[in-house]
């Protein structure tokens, strides 16, 4: 049986998904990214492969995404973020039409057809205050592990806010919320907040349409799918797989892409060019 694996490799974590000749899905990782973006990739596809029993040979095609996806060398093709997590998305919420992607370094809001081709996108790159990476800051400098600080912001009772835009200036805000005596809960969801605003209006400009589906690590954080629930007004699709939507859909253009190959290879035209 032949194989194509999709891997998204993020700034913090990479992620990789693995799809079987007749398009059903066999295996998924997720393992840290770590400096090293090509052995990241690289020990993911091995360690998926060993989890589920896949010989490495029979894998037949690769499609990278994600941060590193340039740095994945063996990789048959490269293909944006935007354009994986949109056919993600739509492959685990078939009524996808807006995309909320929020990563460790960016968020990007993506309006997308029933094919799941985007028609309309916004962005935040220029500063990690708005997505995820921003958290991971708040949660060192209040000393609480990262999975914990979205449930400890559902606890809070008075939000305490941050303004600032800047990730820099912003984490001075947490520790001015610190000096001041400010509950841990509070000050953890005016940072949810924070970030959910920011997403928000991104939603805003793309003309967002129901239903809306989250993807990226933030996915795993029950704080930040509340903030952004609060804010957009609305119920919003996250499920257990959704940090994989980059991967699987970068695994399902492999797999179309493949199969294109094929056809190509096998067409008695392009066989007697």
């Amino acid at each position: 049986m032949d194989y194509v694996v999709g891997i998204d490799v993020g700034t913090r974590m990479t992620r990789a998904v693995v799809v079987d000749d007749s398009g059903g899905e066999r295996g998924r990782i997720c393992q840290e990214t770590g400096a090293r973006l090509e052995v990241a990739a690289q020990q993911t596809v091995e360690e998926l492969c060993v989890r589920h029993g896949i010989d490495r040979n029979h894998i037949v095609y690769v499609a990278s995404t994600g941060y590193g996806r340039y740095r994945v060398p063996f990789r048959q093709i490269q293909i944006t973020e935007m354009t994986c997590h949109a056919v993600g998305a739509l492959r685990q919420f078939p009524g996808t039409r807006t995309v909320l992607d929020v990563g460790a370094m960016n968020s990007r809001a993506l309006r997308i057809a029933e094919n799941g081709r985007v028609v309309a996108f916004r962005m935040n790159d220029r500063c990690a205050s708005g997505a995820g990476r921003f958290l991971e800051r708040v949660a060192k400098s209040l000393e609480i592990e990262l999975e914990q600080i979205g449930a400890l912001s559902l606890r809070a009772q008075d939000p305490q806010p941050i303004s600032s835009i800047c990730a820099v200036l912003a984490e001075s805000e947490v520790i001015n919320h610190v000096t001041a005596g400010k509950p841990v809960e509070d000050i953890l969801r005016g940072a949810h907040n924070s970030i959910a605003e920011r997403v928000v209006a991104l939603v805003r400009q793309v003309g967002a349409q129901p239903e809306i589906t989250v993807t990226g690590g933030v996915t795993r954080n029950v704080g930040m799918v509340a903030a952004l629930e609060e804010r957009l007004g609305s119920h919003v699709n996250v499920s257990a797989d959704s940090e994989y939507a980059g991967a699987l859909g970068a695994a399902i253009l492999a797999g179309q892409r493949w199969l294109r190959l094929q056809e190509a290879s096998s067409s008695p035209g392009r066989a007697s060019a």
